[in-house]
């Protein structure tokens, strides 16, 4: 999972990308980058870390310009390696920089095909990389100095022919502008905005509605699956449906664990969805568990299942306490890199409020559970801090399938969930009871508003059906050996300064 940016404004955009990509920090915090451009030249800073950690002083004075793109990132494919931070940047032709939010399904034929048809060198393991240069070879074939719009929607058209699974781009061509498009399913989100300034309107594009609220600008609307929208030099904004037959599907996944709460994606809120995913929560276990439920206090494993925990409390009319406080220093855990750190990981970052526990049958309420490291530490700390008895809920349906489309869930060995009974889980992480949300309320307690853009969602961890039609059991495989936590590798981890011109 990743997060883009793309401003295009009558002032130096550098410090908006900065704060925009400070907003999106959730979404990856293994690498950041920023390329703005000026005078026809672009201008890069990129290094694995956080956005605090990445950009300085002395690195935001060079990023000049009044357009920029900016990327947050952790890695899904490819490596941990400096080289694949974003954006990307290709010479050829006009000059293109670009960052990418998602998986490319096709991404090994499709390089096959850039190296012996297209006759262009990639220097990473990156699909990112892919499909910059599917982009860059696509738009070459106008044969012109300059496109114009309509070369431009030409390239992506062959694109989205040629590109299958998830993609939410921001990209910036030299000597024309920004431009922005969603794969012909909307998986990953991507909403554009505008303010107005005394120079005239500014632009903003983003994986979420936060970091243009935060920044001061309207939201106009989420761009539309194999949509593609273009802000020139000149703040003309020109956007064209791309896709003749467009499905749009986003991830509910979103909705459960990435997103922030305070974002609107496809016109639902974030925060609201949580909600009453706990109400449909509480339901359930009144449901399965009867009325006398035997649960003295509700609490969350923080942060994203607090709106959850708090409804479901209130349905089941109990107390609801925060029992852990967290440590804001350490990365989300379940998409670090490897099982032991992952597991080291959840107790630096909790620790148990003792007198909140103590004699107590408390239910833990978390967003999902995906390998059980988390849980299963959590529950333990639970018990050690004097619990009587830890339940423990799920406000998402056992995770048993892959993630293709951006999310670092490639492995089925590795989702606890995947060929176990509801029990067997349970046993495994520890707790006197489970429960999962089912399905259809999820997608009910995501979907249950009237100003939804949304007609289906793409659930494919939970049901296992994968919206572009491309993903068999020989590709699962395929994924589970070749990214598997003990094959993954660390990289290079040299920062990136790039001034026109890469600096060594």
């Amino acid at each position: 999972m990743c997060g883009v940016i793309g401003v295009c404004a009558h002032e130096p955009v550098g410090q908006m990308l900065y704060d925009g990509l400070t907003m999106l920090q959730h979404r990856g915090q293994d690498a950041a980058g920023i390329t703005t451009l000026h005078d026809g030249r672009f201008y890069l800073r990129k290094d694995n870390g956080m956005v605090k950690d990445v950009f300085l002083d002395k690195h935001m004075l060079r990023l000049v310009g009044n357009i920029g793109i900016g990327h947050v990132r952790y890695p899904t494919a490819g490596t941990s390696s400096t080289a694949e931070a974003q954006p990307m940047y290709v010479n050829s032709p006009y000059g293109i920089a670009l960052g990418h939010n998602g998986n490319l399904t096709n991404a090994d034929t499709l390089a096959k095909e850039l190296f012996e048809k297209d006759c262009r060198h990639l220097n990473t393991d990156s699909d990112s990389e892919v499909l910059l240069n599917i982009f860059a070879n696509e738009l070459q074939q106008s044969g012109k100095t300059k496109p114009e719009p309509d070369d431009i929607f030409t390239a992506l058209n062959a694109v989205y022919e040629r590109c299958q699974g998830a993609y939410a781009v921001v990209a910036m061509i030299a000597g024309v502008g920004l431009v922005a498009f969603r794969d012909p399913n909307g998986i990953r989100p991507l909403v554009y905005g505008k303010r107005d300034s005394e120079q005239g309107v500014e632009y903003m594009v983003a994986s979420e509605s936060v970091a243009l609220t935060a920044l001061g600008f309207e939201i106009v609307r989420d761009i539309n699956a194999g949509e593609a929208i273009i802000i020139d030099l000149n703040h003309q904004i020109y956007t064209k449906q791309c896709v003749s037959n467009p499905r749009h599907t986003p991830c509910i996944f979103e909705y459960v664990y990435f997103a922030r709460p305070d974002s609107i994606i496809d016109n639902i809120s974030v925060h609201k969805a949580r909600m009453r995913m706990g109400e449909k929560l509480a339901k359930q276990i009144l449901r399965e568990w009867g009325e006398n439920h035997n649960i003295d206090v509700v609490m969350p494993i923080p942060d994203t299942s607090r709106n959850s925990a708090l409804e479901c409390a209130w349905h089941l009319g109990v107390k609801y306490r925060e029992g852990f406080n967290k440590n804001r220093y350490i990365g989300r855990t379940f998409i670090m890199p490897g099982q032991s750190l992952r597991k080291k990981s959840v107790r630096q970052k909790l620790n148990a409020i003792h007198l909140e526990f103590k004699n107590k049958n408390v239910l833990l309420i978390d967003d999902s559970i995906v390998r059980g490291t988390t849980c299963g530490e959590i529950i333990q700390m639970a018990r050690d801090a004097g619990a009587k008895n830890v339940f423990f809920a799920s406000v998402a349906p056992p995770v048993i399938y892959p993630n293709v489309y951006g999310i670092d869930m490639p492995v089925r060995s590795e989702l606890i969930s995947s060929g176990r009974t509801v029990d067997e889980v349970c046993q495994i992480i520890g707790a006197d009871r489970l429960i999962f949300q089912d399905l259809n309320d999820l997608i009910e307690a995501v979907n249950n508003t009237k100003y939804s853009r949304v007609s289906e969602f793409d659930c494919s961890v939970f049901d296992g059906k994968y919206i572009t039609g491309d993903v068999d059991e020989a590709y699962l495989q395929a994924l589970q050996d070749k990214r598997a936590d003990k094959k993954k590798e660390t990289g290079l981890t040299t920062p990136v300064d790039i001034t026109g011109v890469v600096e060594s």
